[in-house]
C-alpha cells in the first residue's frame, strides 16, 4: 500500500525515446501538444503521479514541467495544476514583410486565432480571487436581511458611499452617494442616459471621431443624432461644439481617448466644460481606464471641473473583470432622480451581494493594492511591446500616452488592411484603427490597436513575436 498515492491522477500515454529522460519527456509532451492530442486546457498528471507511471524520479518530471512552462507550452497555477497552454507551435521565424497567402490560389483559410491582442479586456487570470472571496464572505456576514430584497434602483448604499470616498480620493471626482447610480456596465449606463436625454428633448449627442460603434448605435436607438467632432494631432476639437445646433451633450474619453490613446489637453478640457455651461449641455465622461497611467500621476477626471455639467462614468470592467457587471454613474443633482427612475423602470441591475462585496473590497484597501499591482504588470507589458516594435520594425511608431490596456501602432499610409490580413493568416487577433472610425470621418490614419493586457503570461511572448512578424 506504500505506493497507493501513485494511482491518483489522470492517465497520460507518452512515447519516450532516447536515454536522456528529461529531454525525452519534454520532446514527448511537445509532440503531444503539437499534434493536437493534448488540447489547450488539458490538465496533466501531478509530477509525483507521472513519475510513478513512467518509473523516473519526481524531480525529473517536475523540472521538465517547469521548463515547458517557461517555454509557453504549459501553464502552472497553484490549485489548478499543470495544464496545456493556448499557443501555436512551432513558432515561425518573424519575416521581414507581412506573410500573405499565395496570390491567385483561392485556397486556404486564415488560421484560427491563437493569440488575442484585441483591446478592451484586462488580464483575467490576475483577478484577485482570494481577496475577493474574503470580501464576499465579509459582505454576506454583515449584510442586513433587506439587502436580499429588490432594493433601491440607484444601488446599494454601502457601495455608493464607498465609491464616493474612493472616487474623490483617486480620481478627483466630486461625488455624493445620493448622486451615484450603480449600473451593469458602461453600455447599460449610456442606454439610461440616452433615454433620459431624449425625454428631455435633446436632439443630438456629439461623439469623437474614433470610438466604439456600439455606443453610436445605442444613442441612435434612443432617437438621438451622433455628429462626430473633428480630430487633430492634439485630440478632439472641442471648440467645434459651439457650431452644432441642437446638440445637448457630448460623449468623450478625455483622460485616455479610445482608441487613439491621447489625453485631452487642458485648454480643450476647459473648452468643453465652458460649452456645457454656456449651452446648458452635458459632458458624458467615459473614464474607462483612468487608474492606469504609467508615465506620471493619472489625470484627474473632467467631472472635477464642473460636477453639475459632467456625467461621470466609471467601471470595474478594466480594473477587475467585465464579468462582474459593475459600473457607476456620478450625476448632476438635476439628473440623478431621472436616471434612477429610468433604471427602476427596467430593473436591470447588478446583484446586491456583488455590490456589497465590492464595497467591502474598496473599504479594505484590497482594490487599491490590486490596481497598483496591475499598474506594474501592464506597464511592463507596454514597455516590452514598445521595445519589441522598435527592434523589429523601426518605422512603426507607438503613439498615445503610456496608459491603459492598449497601445496604437501607427503604420505607414495604406498598409493597415494588408497588415490585418497578414495577422489573420498568422492566427493573430488584432484590430485596425479604422475599425473605430465614425462613418462620416475621412480615413487619414492607419494603425493597429493592440490590447497588451489580454494574453496570459504563458502566451505573451509568443503573441508579441507573432505581432512583430506581421509589421511592415
Amino acid at each position: 500500500m506504500a505506493n497507493d498515492w501513485a494511482t491518483f491522477g489522470a492517465d497520460l500515454h507518452l512515447e519516450l525515446r532516447g536515454t536522456r529522460l528529461r529531454a525525452g519527456l519534454m520532446d514527448a509532451l511537445r509532440e503531444a501538444v503539437r499534434s493536437g492530442r493534448l488540447e489547450a486546457g488539458t490538465r496533466l498528471p501531478s509530477s509525483r503521479s507521472l513519475a510513478a507511471d513512467l518509473g523516473m524520479a519526481r524531480n525529473t518530471v517536475a523540472d521538465a514541467y517547469a521548463e515547458l512552462v517557461a517555454e509557453g507550452w504549459l501553464t502552472a497555477r497553484q490549485g489548478s495544476g499543470t495544464r496545456v497552454a493556448r499557443r501555436t507551435a512551432p513558432r515561425p521565424a518573424a519575416p521581414s514583410a507581412p506573410v500573405l497567402p499565395p496570390p491567385g490560389t483561392g485556397r486556404g483559410r486564415p488560421a484560427a486565432p491563437a493569440h488575442n491582442l484585441r483591446s478592451g479586456t484586462p488580464d483575467l487570470a490576475s483577478f484577485p480571487r482570494t481577496e475577493w472571496l474574503k470580501a464576499y464572505r465579509r459582505a454576506l456576514t454583515d449584510a442586513p436581511n433587506e439587502a436580499f430584497g429588490y432594493g433601491d434602483p440607484r444601488g446599494r448604499p454601502e457601495l455608493r458611499a464607498a465609491l464616493a470616498e474612493y472616487l474623490a480620493r483617486a480620481r478627483g471626482v466630486h461625488a455624493r452617494p445620493e448622486r451615484i447610480v450603480i449600473c451593469a456596465g458602461f453600455v447599460h449606463g449610456l442606454t439610461l442616459i440616452g433615454q433620459v436625454l431624449r425625454a428631455r428633448g435633446v436632439r443630438d449627442v456629439a461623439v469623437e471621431s474614433y470610438g466604439l460603434g456600439l455606443h453610436d448605435d445605442l444613442l441612435r436607438g434612443a432617437g438621438l443624432g451622433t455628429p462626430a467632432l473633428a480630430f487633430d494631432e492634439r485630440g478632439t476639437r472641442t471648440e467645434e461644439l459651439a457650431a452644432l445646433d441642437g446638440c445637448g451633450a457630448v460623449l468623450m474619453t478625455a483622460a485616455h481617448q479610445y482608441p487613439l490613446g491621447g489625453a485631452l489637453p487642458p485648454d480643450r478640457r476647459a473648452a468643453v466644460v465652458d460649452w456645457a455651461r454656456a449651452s446648458g449641455g452635458l459632458v458624458l465622461e467615459d473614464d474607462y481606464d483612468g487608474e492606469f497611467r504609467y508615465d506620471r500621476q493619472p489625470v484627474g477626471a473632467l467631472q472635477g471641473l464642473d460636477p453639475e455639467r459632467v456625467v461621470y462614468f466609471g467601471t470595474a470592467s478594466k480594473s477587475l473583470a467585465p464579468g462582474l457587471r459593475l459600473a457607476w454613474m456620478v450625476l448632476p443633482a438635476g439628473l440623478a432622480e431621472e436616471v434612477a427612475a429610468a433604471k427602476g423602470a427596467v430593473d436591470w441591475s447588478s446583484s446586491a451581494p456583488d455590490q456589497l462585496a465590492f464595497a467591502a473590497f474598496l473599504r479594505s484597501g484590497a482594490y487599491d493594492r490590486h490596481v497598483r499591482a496591475m499598474r506594474l504588470r501592464y506597464r511592463r507589458r507596454r514597455d516590452q511591446l514598445v521595445a519589441a516594435v522598435a527592434a523589429h520594425s523601426p518605422e512603426t511608431r507607438v503613439s498615445g500616452i503610456a496608459a491603459g490596456l492598449h497601445a496604437v501602432l501607427a503604420l505607414p499610409p495604406g498598409t493597415e488592411q494588408a497588415t490585418l490580413r497578414a495577422a489573420a493568416w498568422r492566427g493573430l487577433a488584432v484590430q485596425g484603427v479604422n475599425q473605430f472610425r465614425r462613418p462620416t470621418v475621412p480615413a487619414t490614419l492607419d494603425g493597429l490597436v493592440v490590447g497588451y493586457a489580454t494574453p496570459p503570461d504563458s502566451g505573451w511572448q509568443s503573441a508579441l513575436q507573432a505581432l512583430c512578424g506581421v509589421l511592415p
